[in-house]
């Protein structure tokens, strides 16, 4: 387990100060590309061995896949387990992609109808930044459908039943904290990051807003309706209020878009009626054993936040989205008859006076809380780490791939 102290003082979590896809720094300015490509046909790299892949596996551990499908679910499978993905992909897989089409159509048909003549507010200046600030019954109309047809979606990807256990074990004090506390909203839902499956039931939960790329809004059909990545994830970023951010770009407008994070937690905090923002403060996904280290995005508004966390108990596939290409995890995922999951949800965590001078303080003190009542190990890794990974499990060049950190 990597020291807290060393966790905190990592150049990444420094310079990383937007959560949730939103951070801006240099190691993420490349995000957009593939994490994970297969190899060239022509490349001559020789396939990593594999005693190799177990030592990458324990260096790289919190990306390390360790269910029956093994290194980027391309590990042999027995006679059992491969008659099952054969039935499901002739039964399960057609049902559940036509199932979850219709979803998509219908919550587009809901975001149409309700941001009709509704001007967009502009945040960041630039193009793109707009959104749909809706109010009254076309609000409500959009928060119940879209929480409704977002558990709907989970449903199809075999997300049955859903356990939620209410944490209470907080601080000892704050049992005699002053009452007035309990009255303040906390401005931003703060949670690790598992898989895409994650912004699904926070949908299907709260229906907050977030960070996304900016190209998406501009993509034709999906401009209400952000891109359904590979298709597995449904987020309309009009109706959520997205902040759209130049995540490929080097130049990006990083106050710009720190600044408008910041002024959406405020709100929140502030407004009862405004969403509420979800951020993901590792900034990338991890196996769901280990927590990474925190960008400090959600903390620099000095508003309470709500720590949820998040765990995929499996058998035999693990949903965590961490080394394995998109199309085959959302192959695999719609194979299994029925996956798990349970959500803790902890106290609001209000923060103190010091914490509110020092985001990086704050940040830290509510990983190391998430990391104690999720039984998580705390991991000084991160985005640069993974694509290293990655790029030796497909066995190409790994000076090549470590000098991409620095790009």
């Amino acid at each position: 387990m990597a020291s807290d102290d060393a966790a905190t003082t990592t150049a990444r979590s420094e310079t990383d100060s937007v959560g949730a896809g939103g951070g801006m720094s240099s190691e993420e300015a490349v995000a957009a590309r593939p994490l994970l490509s297969p190899p060239s046909p022509s490349s001559n790299a020789p396939a990593p061995s594999r005693e190799s892949v177990e030592e990458l596996d324990r260096k790289y551990a919190p990306y390390a896949r360790r269910d029956a499908y093994g290194p980027m679910g391309l590990g042999p499978i027995g006679a059992v387990e491969a008659a099952r993905l054969a039935v499901a992909a002739v039964v399960l897989v057609p049902l559940r992609l036509v199932a979850g089409v219709l979803v998509l159509v219908a919550y587009y048909l809901v975001c149409r109808v309700c941001t009709l003549r509704v001007e967009e507010e502009r945040e960041g200046g630039g193009e793109g930044d707009g959104y749909a600030r809706l109010e009254g019954w076309r609000r409500e109309v959009v928060v119940r459908c879209g929480r409704a047809l977002a558990r709907a979606m989970m449903f199809v990807f075999g997300f049955y039943w859903i356990r939620e256990f209410d944490c209470r074990s907080l601080h000892a004090e704050d049992e005699h904290e002053d009452h007035s506390k309990e009255l303040e909203r906390p401005g931003a839902i703060v949670s690790n990051h598992v898989s895409y499956v994650d912004i699904l039931y926070h949908m299907s939960a709260s229906f907050p807003s977030f960070v996304a790329k900016r190209s998406v809004a501009r993509l034709p059909l999906v401009g209400l309706i952000r891109k359904f990545t590979w298709c597995y994830t449904i987020i309309c970023s009009k109706c959520l209020g997205c902040i759209f951010v130049q995540r490929e770009s080097k130049t990006s407008d990083f106050k710009g878009v720190s600044g408008a994070v910041t002024e959406r937690i405020q709100r929140a905090h502030q407004q009862k009626n405004a969403p509420m923002m979800l951020l993901f403060p590792e900034g990338t996904t991890t196996n769901g054993d280990y927590l990474l280290p925190f960008k400090t995005g959600a903390f620099l508004a000095k508003a309470p936040v709500r720590p949820v966390l998040l765990r995929y108990p499996y058998k035999r596939f693990n949903p965590a989205w961490e080394s394995m290409s998109g199309g085959r995890h959302v192959f695999l995922l719609l194979c299994q008859f029925i996956n798990y999951l349970e959500v803790i949800h902890l106290q609001v965590y209000y923060p103190s006076d010091q914490e509110k001078d020092d985001p990086k303080l704050y940040a830290n003190n509510v990983r190391k809380l998430m990391a104690v009542e999720g039984n998580l190990i705390l991991s000084d890794l991160g985005l640069a780490e993974k694509r290293v990974y990655h790029a030796a499990l497909n066995g190409n060049c790994l000076p090549r791939a470590l000098h991409q950190k620095d790009d």
